[in-house]
């Protein structure tokens, strides 16, 4: 009866179920087209950042072919065999020219990305800017070398996209500090590479520009997020970039891809300029570096960076030059180890890495001691993923508003979205059966209040502390330990962020840590692999074996580890290993 009246008072047509039917049916059709025309919106900002990507590739072609046709003497391909120190070496003599060596790489770029798609723009001012160089009398430490850049890092006049439809069409007005000092040295910023969607993720492939393949393996993943920086070095079409690194994306597409990649202590690099999903996050240091094809690069790189450019430019960043005598040292080091770090079982290749390099190392004269990492499972539990995830997600979840997930990154987007009583609730369901999952569950509702970020951040203090002590009670000057490989069949990272254990401990304590190719996948290590359980037995455990099945051939890395502001030790040890591991001779 009151129901009726109700209809009356309002609209006596309204009490017609046939005019209510057609209401419903009018609201739920505009619900729908509104969706498509959001989703319309979005998918015309992709293919129109789409079209400035093959615009700006199209114009780095039509440059290279040019000069190519002008200088049909020009020999490229001795051009592309010479490493970074020896290039560095003929441009300041002058048996090279600066032109040979941006146009060969450019060439060689493109014909990479064309293969792998890692390149997502074309820095088109690096040809002024080579003419500006030649006019310089001074000629700095990385004169005349090419350099690509990950994406999200800001270049004068181009776009930083994150891998997200939120950053398109902004414009930046200015380079980052880094990529002002990198130009300040005579280097020369030609490319941006691609990136996963948020950047947390190690994968490497957003919506915008799509999927960037291993070129070692097209089966493989580069790794990520610095895994177009991966790629194209690894294809060859760069010879020294610029990644970034929060709970390994340096170390861990230097490790997919083969190449040796350097996580500085944080702030020993300027990180002014960046886009970031999870800037104000605190909890965890992330950090930008280099990658390369080998550590004399990396050290040259380092040395270039840390000048009084970067010092004025940053004025935070501590006013420490590059220490060549500590790179160069030929002291014997006491070097701790451990083959896994009991979260995740390492893969039969990862541990032989280790077992082969403790050997080689011990018989070149070097102090080898046990170390195990202190509360493993407390770590990555409640200090990385608690710690990067201390808002329960809602920064993430928040950037994915006016965009659509990748699918690489919806079995990770889809945990973090969850209520977080829902997160709770399961964590109490699944801890007896998987305790690590529920654990992560846990984690991921984060820190609740500021005070309980407060005493999240003083654990991490106390956590420090407490590594330090044990540290420096075997007396250690190093520590060398696995890195996450060998490279993962695509489609898994997302689904196994946790397994970033091994390099995400040295965000949370804030040490330097580096990443040297010391061997490949054997038949023997895939065979092994058939017997993978795991240390759980659980989902995870499955999934990292799957992960890493088919490897053969495929590189297989060793990480190395100092003290805060030792990045220079650091250098010198992947040197000892690069050298050893590689049978090479000692550049110094």
């Amino acid at each position: 009866m009151t129901q009726e009246r109700l209809w009356q008072v309002l609209d006596p047509s309204w009490g017609d179920p046939r005019t209510l039917s057609v209401l419903l049916c009018s609201s739920a059709a505009a619900v729908v087209l509104l969706k498509w025309l959001a989703r319309r919106q979005i998918q015309q900002k992709m293919e129109e950042a789409r079209r400035t990507r093959d615009l700006a590739l199209e114009r780095m072609e039509k440059a290279a072919h040019r000069f190519k046709q002008e200088n049909p003497g020009t020999q490229t391909a001795h051009v592309l065999s010479l490493t970074m120190v020896e290039l560095v070496e003929k441009l300041k003599e002058g048996s090279l020219s600066p032109e040979s060596v941006l146009y060969s790489y450019m060439g060689k770029a493109l014909e990479v990305t064309r293969e792998v798609n890692c390149v997502i723009d074309f820095i088109h001012g690096c040809e002024d800017q080579l003419q500006n160089l030649k006019k310089q009398k001074e000629k700095g430490l990385l004169y005349g070398i090419p350099i690509s850049i990950k994406d999200h890092i800001n270049c004068k006049g181009h776009v930083s996209s994150g891998g997200m439809v939120q950053f398109l069409g902004q414009v930046k007005e200015e380079d980052s500090v880094i990529v002002q000092v990198l130009k300040s040295q005579g280097a020369i910023p030609f490319v941006k590479t691609n990136i996963p969607q948020t950047m947390i993720n190690y994968d490497c492939s957003n919506l915008i520009f799509g999927q960037t393949l291993n070129p070692l393996n097209h089966q493989k993943s580069p790794g990520g997020s610095s895994g177009g920086e991966g790629a194209l070095i690894a294809g060859g079409g760069s010879i020294l970039g610029i990644g970034s690194d929060v709970a390994g994306s340096i170390r861990l597409p230097s490790s997919f891809c083969g190449l040796c990649g350097l996580k500085p202590t944080g702030n020993r690099i300027s990180k002014l300029g960046v886009v970031s999903p999870i800037i104000g996050m605190k909890s965890v240091t992330g950090m930008m570096g280099p990658m390369a094809r080998d550590v004399d690069s990396l050290a040259l790189c380092m040395k270039a960076l840390l000048c009084e450019e970067m010092f004025r430019l940053d004025p935070t960043v501590p006013p420490i030059p590059f220490d060549e005598e500590v790179y160069t040292s030929s002291k014997p080091l006491r070097i701790g180890y451990y083959e896994g770090d009991g979260y995740f079982q390492p893969s039969p290749s990862m541990k032989r890495a280790i077992q082969q390099t403790r050997k080689l190392l011990q018989d070149a004269g070097h102090m080898l001691v046990p170390f195990a990492p202190p509360k493993i499972d407390y770590v990555v539990d409640e200090l990385f993923t608690r710690g990067i995830f201390s808002d329960g997600a809602a920064h993430l979840v928040d950037c994915f508003k006016g965009d659509i997930v990748d699918p690489n990154l919806k079995s990770q987007f889809n945990t973090y979205r969850l209520p977080v009583l829902v997160k709770r609730i399961l964590a109490i369901i699944l801890k007896p059966v998987y305790p690590r999952i529920a654990r992560d569950l846990s984690a991921l509702c984060g820190v609740g209040s500021a005070k309980k970020l407060w005493d999240q951040h003083e654990a991490v203090a106390v956590y420090r502390t407490e590594f330090i002590a044990k540290w420096r009670k075997l007396r250690l000057d190093v520590i060398l330990c696995p890195v996450l490989g060998p490279a993962f069949n695509h489609g898994y990272a997302g689904k196994l962020f946790a397994a970033t254990s091994y390099t995400n401990l040295y965000n949370v304590l804030n040490f330097p840590a580096g990443v040297v190719p010391v061997s490949t996948v054997t038949r023997a290590d895939e065979e092994e692999l058939k017997h993978y359980r795991g240390h759980y037995g659980d989902p995870w455990d499955k999934r990292l074996k799957e992960a890493v099945e088919g490897a053969m051939g495929l590189p297989v890395a060793v990480q190395c580890v100092a003290l805060p502001w030792q990045e220079e030790l650091c250098l010198r040890f992947m040197k000892e290993v690069e050298t050893l591991a590689h049978g090479t001779k000692r550049n110094v």
